[in-house]
């Protein structure tokens, strides 16, 4: 946020996304940086948002948002975020009686075409999740046990698409979060909202291995508590972090000839595979996280054949 985290008005905003709206701390950063980028483009001082925001029009807003795309060539989804948070602020600053009119008002929300999420095949993601066994560490004069960090690869690769997990919920998560009694994993997600995933006997071998042989050999012997209880460690001994997540799978996707691949890539093919399966789509929308069904109905272009059989099975005049 740089020299406008102390504005007072920005300040306040902050603390009530933070506080009263409980948004994540990836989703404040963003919002944080839209904003900054708004006040610095339109020339509003620090300090002086509180005085200068009622002088603004929906016009100095468009021209900002029309800048954002044709001279620092952000995609259609990021204009669309700048947007949802000019709105958010306005709105908080028109509520909290700052400004007598919100200037959004006036800006229509642009229609944008859903881009259709990028899936693996279920061939290509037992290729992927077969790749870490395929390359363990080899032994070597200077490091004779070498850290078994292809059973920690192989836990997070399992996570990712068994439960449908985030790169960053992977991360997030405790060893206390784990429920193998109830074949259950806790996963905190955007906004710190909790559901209840089940876990597979395929991931749950995987993490079994890696609880039994790996994270022990990552941990620091005590009084050193960097791992904060977090179930995936790095080699360093600390909890995970996204871009080693990102690491892994393109490592592992690389290894096993699939090319580019992400994180996120594993969590569209947990959705997708389980709508194949004939799941509900109220139930892949919990098992994800979802706050709105729509974010989820992306996934129902993936099976036009059970569309069709649907029909013919329902359909009074199939």
């Amino acid at each position: 946020m740089g020299p406008y985290a102390s504005d007072p008005a920005v300040a306040a905003f902050l603390d009530y996304l933070r506080y009263e709206a409980g948004l994540a701390r990836n989703t404040l950063l963003a919002y944080s940086r839209d904003l900054r980028d708004l006040l610095g483009d339109i020339g509003i001082a620090p300090g002086s948002v509180a005085s200068a925001a009622p002088a603004l029009t929906p016009a100095d807003l468009a021209a900002h948002l029309a800048a954002l795309r044709s001279q620092r060539q952000m995609t259609g989804t990021s204009v669309l975020r700048h947007l949802a948070t000019l709105k958010v602020f306005f709105r908080f600053l028109a509520t909290t009686g700052l400004i007598a009119r919100d200037p959004t008002e006036a800006l229509d929300r642009p229609t944008r075409w859903r881009k259709l999420p990028g899936v693996l095949s279920p061939r290509q993601v037992r290729q992927l999740l077969a790749s870490p066994a395929l390359a363990p560490p080899a032994p070597t004069k200077r490091d004779p046990r070498p850290l078994p960090l292809h059973l920690r690869d192989a836990a997070v690769l399992e996570l990712l698409y068994a439960c449908g997990l985030r790169a960053s919920e992977v991360c997030a998560l405790a060893l206390d979060d784990l429920k193998p009694t109830l074949g259950v994993v806790i996963v905190t997600g955007k906004g710190d909202k909790q559901r209840l995933v089940p876990i597979g006997a395929p991931a749950r071998a995987a993490v079994d291995r890696y609880l039994a042989d790996s994270r022990p050999r990552l941990l620091r012997p005590p009084p050193d508590s960097r791992d904060r209880g977090a179930l995936v460690l790095s080699r360093a001994g600390r909890p995970l972090d996204r871009v080693a997540v990102w690491a892994i799978v393109t490592k592992h996707a690389r290894a096993a000839g699939l090319g580019r691949v992400h994180p996120h890539v594993l969590r569209h093919s947990f959705a997708t595979h389980l709508l194949m399966g004939g799941a509900d789509l109220r139930a892949v929308q919990e098992l994800l996280g979802h706050a709105d069904i729509a974010t989820t109905q992306v996934y129902t272009h993936v099976d036009r054949t059970r569309l069709k059989s649907v029909h013919r099975a329902c359909h009074p005049r199939p």
